[in-house]
């Protein structure tokens, strides 16, 4: 792999888009990773971490689970059933939360531009650098060392010009790998790709572009602008230019979060409650898992639902305290779920958000307080 200045100054006396310097960061196999290397016994087994109950849900899988099809946010029982030699082991966020600071900590000896996606994955602007290194995948390659050798865990890295390359390929040599894409391999890498590769694009969504034709990055690269956003909405414009390779975010060590949420778009509208309910499940499981590991509550529930004419509609609801439980959240969400139904129009997609965040050690006081996640 070779690297140097992505490119030079754009004449007006800051670096153009393609001389950014990103690495996206991704911890392998995180939570299951923490158990494995605390518990010898589990080393080299098929681990999930999460309940094994009926309604329980993987919150992350080892690579040893994952060569049996098992991955994270997959039901317990289709976990199960899948390998049946899966060992389930309760998550322990304090732990996770503690090595993810440890982690940071290594990130801020060289860039303070620095956004956590989660616990285990980040995005570095590293173009101008603490230590002046002029290669982005030397400090990748430092960076993934210190890792390893402080944490005892391993990670891959992305390096490229925008944060949707970087992403792209710090999964691209999964596990324990480092991939860099350049400005002149980004959008013919692109062109490569499956859509569902693409960051954003679900399965509900892959499977309409497909309907539309459209299935790799070079099908999604020759359709229009206003096609796109016929289509997609507001994504179609974000569709349009990373078939391009390009992504003119910045990294935002700043980005102050004032409310976390999940979605899933269904392949089929529903119309009756009960299925919605069974569909909210997954939703609120990925939900609370995040709040769970970046050790934040809220005051305020919010339920969003997309109709089959796209026409999107929100109830919430704020309580005195913070939603403190998984079954609260639930039993909150179905209270504003209820008084919608019945509709005529069937429903695409559903979502629910927590917000007027607070850390989860706070003591109550702090009404409508943000925090950075």
């Amino acid at each position: 792999m070779t690297t140097g200045p992505f490119s030079k100054d754009d004449g007006r006396g800051r670096p153009g888009a393609e001389s950014r310097k990103v690495i996206h960061v991704d911890m392998d196999a995180f939570y299951a990773s923490v158990e494995q290397r605390d518990n010898p016994d589990l080393r080299g087994k098929p681990v999930a971490v999460g309940g094994a109950s009926r309604r329980g849900v993987v919150a992350a899988a080892s690579y040893e689970a994952r060569k049996f099809g098992v991955r994270s946010a997959m039901a317990s029982v289709t976990a199960s059933r899948k390998c049946p030699e899966l060992i389930f082991v309760k998550p322990r966020f304090d732990a996770y939360r503690a090595i993810s600071q440890q982690i940071r900590m290594i990130f801020a000896q060289y860039t303070d531009l620095i956004e956590p996606l989660s616990l285990d994955e980040a995005y570095l602007d590293v173009t101008q650098n603490k230590l002046a290194a002029p290669l982005a995948t030397q400090i990748a390659e430092d960076i993934r060392a210190k890792i390893r050798a402080e944490t005892g865990l391993t990670a891959s890295a992305g390096v490229s010009y925008n944060k949707f390359l970087a992403k792209l390929a710090s999964d691209y040599r999964k596990p324990d790998g480092l991939f860099v894409i350049t400005p002149k391999m980004g959008p013919v890498f692109v062109e490569s790709l499956a859509v569902e590769r693409f960051h954003g694009v679900g399965p509900a969504t892959a499977a309409k572009m497909k309907g539309l034709g459209i299935e790799t990055g070079a099908d999604l690269k020759a359709c229009a602008l206003r096609f796109l956003e016929n289509h997609f909405g507001k994504a179609g414009a974000y569709y349009y230019w990373v078939a391009r390779g390009i992504d003119e975010r910045p990294v935002r060590p700043d980005r102050i979060r004032k409310s976390i949420g999940a979605e899933n778009t269904f392949f089929d509208d529903l119309a009756e409650f009960e299925a919605m309910h069974d569909a909210l499940r997954p939703i609120l499981d990925k939900l609370w898992r995040h709040c769970e590991g970046a050790g934040i509550r809220g005051r305020t529930v919010t339920l969003k639902m997309k109709f089959s004419d796209f026409r999107i509609i929100t109830r919430g609801r704020s309580i005195s305290g913070c939603v403190n439980s998984r079954d609260e959240l639930e039993a909150i969400s179905l209270d504003l779920l209820r008084p919608l139904l019945p509709r005529v129009l069937g429903v695409r997609l559903l979502g629910v958000s927590i917000s007027n965040l607070v850390s989860s050690e706070d003591d109550g006081g702090g009404a409508g307080q943000m925090i950075l996640l």
